[in-house]
């Protein structure tokens, strides 16, 4: 039986004012919250039901309780910086490819999906590049083994979190780049969005 395909979504729990602290800047906290909410419930209504791969959710704060809009499996992230916490992922898994993406991309499709785990088929990574210079996802097939000491030296919420990351890979690790999107960090990103979203939805 070929192993499982494994998507886990990354997810804050929505709490006012400790949710999209850059946007609330700009737009303001209820609406940071309200945007948080919102994108991360269709988000994940789009992904659940795609039989292509197990979704599971992966939460922080730990401890926080909070009804998901989905059913899904879901587990605390642990404690560490954002690298150390995806790093887990990549360990405690069952066996076979592994895909993780953020919440915070409204651009995400199952096709985005799907064509993440193609490449796995035949490359060792994928990333998933953002407009800012990092990533909206990153996966890894995870055979032979997973590469010690990922993410170890990012420079997080940079443009250089994506270029670091690459950087701190294995020599000659094979790795294939998925199309770039954007994803909504400030109030800026958000009214790009906003429009784009408006126009979309016009007759």
């Amino acid at each position: 039986m070929r192993p499982a395909r494994h998507l886990v979504v990354f997810l804050r729990v929505p709490r006012l004012g400790r949710v999209k602290s850059r946007l609330a800047a700009g737009i303001g906290p209820v609406a940071a919250l309200q945007f948080h909410r919102t994108n991360s419930a269709r988000l994940l209504r789009r992904l659940v039901r795609d039989r292509r791969w197990r979704l599971a959710l992966w939460v922080t704060p730990d401890h926080m309780r909070v009804r998901w809009p989905v059913a899904a499996p879901r587990r605390g992230q642990g404690s560490g910086d954002l690298g150390q916490r995806m790093a887990r992922v990549f360990i405690d898994l069952p066996p076979g490819p592994a895909v993780i993406i953020g919440a915070d991309i409204p651009a995400i499709t199952p096709d985005h999906i799907a064509a993440a785990f193609r490449a796995l088929g035949h490359s060792e990574a994928v990333f998933g590049p953002a407009t800012d210079g990092g990533y909206w996802l990153v996966g890894l097939r995870r055979r032979p083994r997973v590469p010690h000491g990922l993410f170890a030296a990012v420079r997080w919420s940079s443009a250089d979190a994506l270029a670091d990351t690459l950087k701190g890979l294995p020599r000659g690790m094979s790795v294939v780049r998925l199309e770039t999107l954007s994803d909504i960090d400030d109030a800026d990103d958000y009214r790009h969005w906003f429009g784009q979203a408006r126009r979309a939805a016009s007759p």
